[in-house]
Formats: C-alpha cells, sequence, structure tokens
C-alpha cells in the first residue's frame, strides 16, 4: 500500500483515466469534493448505507491498513451519511480516507481529524431513516454509474475520484507515468515557444484531412507520437 501512495502522489486522476482509456479499462471516474485538499489512494472497503453508524463499525472489523471506506448512500440531498465519529473511527481503524456517494456533516471537527474525505457536499442533517441491512450490504458499493467491491482501488484528487482493477494498478500506474512525461515535455515546450499546434504537426493534420476526410486527429497523433488525448 505504501508504494501506491508514492506512485500516485507524482500522478494525477487524470493521467491514470487516460491509461484506463488506452489500455481499453472502462474509465470509472465521479466527480466529488474533498472536504479539504488532501489525496487519497487505496483499496475499496465498500458498504451500503441504511442509516445507522453500526454498519460503518462492522466494515471496519474487517479493513485493512490502508483500505479507504466506500459508501453507497444513493446520492441522497436531504441527509448526512458521515460525519466527525465515522472519520475517527476510520482513522484509528488504520483506514487512508473516505469517499461517500451522499453528504457528509461535521465539516470542521472532519478537517481537524485530518483523515481525507471525499463526498458530494455537506449538509447539517444527519441520517433520516433507518432500513433494513441488505445481506451483500458489505460486498458492494454502487457510487455514480459504478459497482465497486474490494476488487478495486480507488484514486482521488483535485480533479475527483477514480475507481481502477485492483490486479491492472502497476500497468495502469506505468503507463500514466509514461502519458505524465510526455505531457510535461510538451508543456515545457509550449513555454518555451513551440506552441502544440506545431508540435503534434497541426497543419499537416489539416492538410491530410482535406484529402482523406476520414481521418481523425487521434490517428494522426499515433503517427506523430504526440498523443494528448488517449
Amino acid at each position: 500500500m505504501a508504494e501506491l501512495h508514492e506512485r500516485f502522489a507524482k500522478l494525477t486522476c487524470a493521467h491514470v483515466a487516460d491509461a484506463c482509456l488506452r489500455l481499453h479499462i472502462p474509465v470509472r471516474t465521479v466527480s466529488l469534493t474533498a472536504v479539504f485538499p488532501a489525496r487519497i489512494a487505496g483499496r475499496v472497503l465498500p458498504v451500503q448505507h441504511v442509516g445507522s453508524v453500526d454498519i460503518f463499525l462492522e466494515a471496519f472489523g474487517s479493513a485493512a491498513p490502508g483500505d479507504v471506506l466506500v459508501v453507497d448512500n444513493a446520492a441522497r440531498r436531504d441527509e448526512a451519511c458521515a460525519g466527525d465519529l465515522v472519520a475517527a473511527e476510520a482513522k484509528a481503524a488504520g483506514l487512508s480516507g473516505l469517499v461517500l456517494w451522499g453528504l457528509h456533516r461535521d465539516t470542521v471537527d472532519i478537517k481537524e481529524i485530518g483523515l481525507p474525505v471525499y463526498s458530494l457536499g455537506a449538509i447539517p442533517t444527519g441520517p433520516l431513516r433507518l432500513d433494513p441491512v441488505p445481506s451483500d450490504a458489505l460486498e458492494f458499493a454502487t457510487v455514480g454509474e459504478w459497482t465497486v467491491t474490494r476488487d478495486d482501488v480507488v484514486l482521488g484528487d483535485e480533479d475527483g475520484i477514480t475507481f481502477v482493477p485492483a490486479d491492472r494498478v502497476d500497468e495502469l500506474f506505468t503507463l500514466a507515468e509514461s502519458i505524465r512525461d510526455t505531457e510535461r515535455r510538451q508543456s515545457e515546450l509550449i513555454k518555451a515557444g513551440t506552441t502544440l499546434r506545431e508540435q503534434v504537426g497541426f497543419d499537416a493534420y489539416l492538410a491530410a484531412r482535406a484529402e482523406r476526410p476520414g481521418l481523425t486527429f487521434r490517428e494522426h497523433l499515433r503517427g506523430v507520437g504526440g498523443a494528448i488525448e488517449e
């Protein structure tokens, strides 16, 4: 898990999402915001929220150090599904963060605890209901259109959240690092006065497209080794 954090610290979710696209792995991203600026990386510890904190306490009992609690609260906007007590207990259990498909509360206290928490936003109201606990409440969580399990890793930064298969992390990170390095070189060239259009031969692409209307920009980029979109 330490290597995961170390490598992701030098990447972004955007790099990883681009790597997923190139490797034909579903790009599973959602727009969530950190309670305070903090990155997150760890194996998914899924839970379906039913209105009571005990489901979280049960999940913590099977957590491994560095796991991230991923909470499915069906994107409800009328209640918070976690607050300072859940964050504090998660930190005590060795988790590296919380990802809430729902709202949080106790923002000031969560910041003081210092555990990364991503959510759809804040609201003062706590849980408003107590539903029956599904038999699979600790087996998966649905976040946006994605269903994630303990076979997934969750990554988070200022752009949001990305889920990737745990058994493809090394492959994805290696490609993401290559994408990062290419983009940095391109950025430095722009700063030095060589526009991106010049770098990718954009005028040549327009001329070629005029002769071959079906030519896509991505096909052209592959030919010049300047992939910036995939």
